[in-house]
């Protein structure tokens, strides 16, 4: 079964917007948990979910990110900002956007500009930001990937380095400036104000508590591949994203794998889907789906998993039963 909703039928003719379902693939699926259209997607990196149900887009070549209601209606909330590579959303409801082109971060709400933080318009702190996280008091954390650290802005603006030594490559975990970070890539904080970092350069997945204190969560530095396992026995590719569900539950977009890969609070290491070295856009359960380099996740309030699955240029969603779906495919028929 391959059912097919048609922006025509259920939002009226409306140039851009492509809404597709259910793609087929090589296993039986149900029908998706929802849908979306997204206006002009052509290179998705960034991705962000609320508690209401809302999936917001960065995309890089458009230069725009986007609102995206659980009905499919579309807001635009910037369209000036150059490499919206990195969303994460804040406790006051705002979303904050990485512009690595710009060396800048941006705070956005609908229907205004976007606001720069720190010292962001002058390009003097921030070095090829790649991804954000916003913690419960409003602090909201960078990946530094320029030069190889973590900052923090405070909620007064104050950008300071939280951990890592700017300038600094290498693996070393230890408190605060005593560690060391390689092209860290994306970031996630759990409830209890633990950041998490995907040390691309390092193909493995790094913890810092609310201290500042750097291990090493799961990989071993220098030493990528695909293994499943428990902490240093695990093995990624190129990690570049990363997301937290309620339950402290980690994914990650192992990029250079291919895959979907999920990280339980006590360290285990899986794949949730996709198999590793086989890209492809097939649809299906588990290790039956194939993705292209996916750089953006994002996971919502009831356990969906959604995927800038940049390669094929698409949004897939992977259900709780860890079935996959093409959400989007824009100007794909």
């Amino acid at each position: 079964m391959n059912p097919r909703l048609l922006v025509g039928g259920l939002f009226g003719a409306s140039a851009g917007l492509v809404l597709l379902s259910a793609a087929a693939g090589p296993a039986a699926v149900t029908a998706p948990a929802r849908a979306v259209a997204i206006v002009a997607l052509a290179n998705p990196r960034g991705l962000a979910a609320d508690r209401a149900g809302n999936l917001y887009v960065g995309d890089v070549d458009a230069g725009s990110v986007q609102k995206i209601s659980p009905s499919g209606a579309v807001s635009l909330l910037g369209s000036t900002i150059k490499d919206p590579i990195g969303l994460a959303l804040g406790p006051d409801g705002a979303l904050y956007v990485a512009d690595a082109d710009d060396n800048a971060v941006y705070r956005l709400v609908v229907g205004a500009p976007p606001v720069a933080l720190g010292s962001a318009a002058g390009g003097a702190t921030f070095s090829t930001p790649a991804a954000v996280a916003v913690n419960a008091a409003g602090e909201v954390f960078v990946a530094n990937n320029g030069n190889n650290c973590i900052l923090r802005v405070d909620r007064a603006g104050g950008v300071s380095v939280f951990a890592g030594k700017a300038g600094s490559a290498g693996s070393a975990d230890g408190p605060g400036s005593a560690a060391r970070f390689t092209t860290p890539r994306g970031l996630a904080i759990d409830a209890a104000g633990n950041v998490y970092v995907a040390d691309e350069g390092n193909s493995n997945i790094r913890k810092i508590t609310p201290a500042g204190v750097v291990s090493t969560l799961a990989g071993q530095a220098d030493q990528s591949g695909s293994a499943d396992g428990r902490g240093a026995a695990a093995r990624f590719a190129g990690p570049r994203a990363l997301a937290v569900d309620a339950a402290g539950s980690i994914f990650v977009a192992d990029t250079d794998n291919h895959t979907i890969r999920k990280i339980t609070a006590d360290g285990a290491v899986s794949t949730l889907a996709g198999r590793a070295g086989e890209a492809g856009a097939a649809d299906g359960a588990a290790a039956a789906a194939r993705f292209s380099e996916p750089r953006g996740i994002a996971v919502d309030a009831v356990g969906n998993v959604y995927v800038a699955d940049t390669g094929n240029g698409a949004i897939r969603q992977i259900t709780p039963a860890g079935e996959v779906f093409t959400l989007t495919a824009a100007g794909k028929p």
